[in-house]
This record gives C-alpha cells, structure tokens and sequence, in this order.
C-alpha cells in the first residue's frame, strides 16, 4: 500500500468514550519490520551490514517513571544476554545535560543504543530487554521503553479530545529524519529497493499485541474487523 493513504477512520472506545482517529491504510498494509533482513536502518547512508535498525540513536523515554524502570532493568539484566553489560555500570540512562528538562534517553555506545547485542554476540543479537523479557515468559511490552516497542505506530493528541493512530513519519525522527536514508513506513522510491510493505498479513494482525496496549481492546478488536473486512 506504500504511501498512499486513505482518509482516517474514527472509532470510540465503548467502555470510556475515547475517540481514536485511526490510519487504517497503514494498518492494513503488508508492513514488516525488517530488523535483521535487510533493514537499512535510520542513518544518512544506507547500512544494512550494521543491523541497527532503529537503534543508531538513545530511545527517548516517556517520562521519569520509565526511566527509572529501564535503569533497574539494565541493573538487573543476565550478563550473557546483555553485551554491554560492564559499560552499563557507568548508567544505561542520558539525561539533559545540566538537569534540563529535554527528555531522558537511553545512552549511546559504540554507535547505537547500549541495550543493542551487535551481530554475533553470544546471547544473541539484538536488544537485550526484549531477549530478556521474553526468555522470562513475559511481554517485551512490559520491559522496553514506549517508543521502542509502539514503533511503526505513533499516537498523537488531536484536536477535540480525539486522538490520532497513525505511521511514523520522517518528521517524527526530528531534525534526522530529513536525512535518514530510508524510512521503512513511507513509500515509493526509498531504500535502494528494500521495501518493508512485504509482509505475509495485515499490520493490524501483525502488530496486534501493540495495537491492542496502545487503544484497548474494544477499539482494537474494532480495528482489526474492519481491516478483515476491507472496503474503507
């Protein structure tokens, strides 16, 4: 489905009269995370050799509240599934410098975020607290910071009360996104060919767990109907 984009679609939450504007297009795209098969990542050039993905940048926390739980986490975290596990010693958090009120993120080391195993770490690639939740039979939803697991879908406040659900965009990225080299939501004639829009089912299935903690699940079941049915 790429870039093109149907007008959104409103649903209200039945239990508390939330009202949820929703990009439906996107949600029943065949979007795939591509981590780790070819994702070139959100540099200025394209590096799929690195299997960064998105985590060439620190994760910006939601609050002070997450914070302190990514800090106990990656104080409690297994060595043998944590590469960086000595450097996080020194703190696994950034906080604006001078106790600014810029928002706290996770720290940078060697060139991506320090809860990234790099390719052929022996507890495995990729990031520690999901490997960690999941070997504890628990949700990543739980362990990662908001962005990190909401990623392709980005929640904004709109006007009236009703709130948006929709793709991350270039702009979301920042003062980035303008030069990243491929952003894998939006399309055509990005990524040397690469295309995220692959997948073997909707995103709406795909991406249900995440769907559902972000709007609930009446809205989420409301959601994935009309996406099986089609014809928005």
């Amino acid at each position: 489905m790429g870039d093109e984009r149907s007008s959104p679609v409103e649903f209200v939450d039945p239990v508390d009269g939330a009202r949820w504007r929703v990009d439906l297009d996107f949600l029943a795209s065949r979007w795939r995370c591509r981590w780790g098969d070819g994702c070139l990542g959100i540099l200025d050039r394209p590096a799929p050799e690195l299997e960064q993905g998105c985590c060439s940048v620190g994760a910006e926390l939601l609050d002070e509240d997450e914070a302190r739980m990514v800090e106990a986490l990656g104080l409690a975290l297994d060595p043998a599934r944590f590469q960086f596990h000595a450097e996080a010693a020194d703190g696994v958090i950034r906080r604006a410098a001078g106790g600014g009120d810029g928002p706290a993120t996770t720290r940078v080391v060697d060139g991506a975020c320090i809860f990234l195993n790099r390719p052929g770490f022996a507890g495995g690639a990729g990031c520690a607290l999901h490997l960690a939740a999941v070997d504890e039979g628990e949700s990543p939803i739980d362990w990662k910071p908001s962005v990190c697991w909401q990623l392709p879908l980005k929640v904004v406040d709109g006007d009236g009360g009703v709130r948006e659900l929709r793709r991350w965009r270039r702009e979301d990225w920042g003062s980035g996104g303008a030069t990243m080299a491929w952003c894998c939501t939006e399309e055509p004639g990005e990524g040397a060919g690469v295309t995220a829009f692959d997948g073997v089912a909707p995103a709406a299935e795909t991406l249900a767990d995440e769907l559902r903690a972000l709007v609930g699940p009446e809205v989420a079941v409301a959601i994935r109907t009309r996406v099986a049915e089609g014809g928005f």
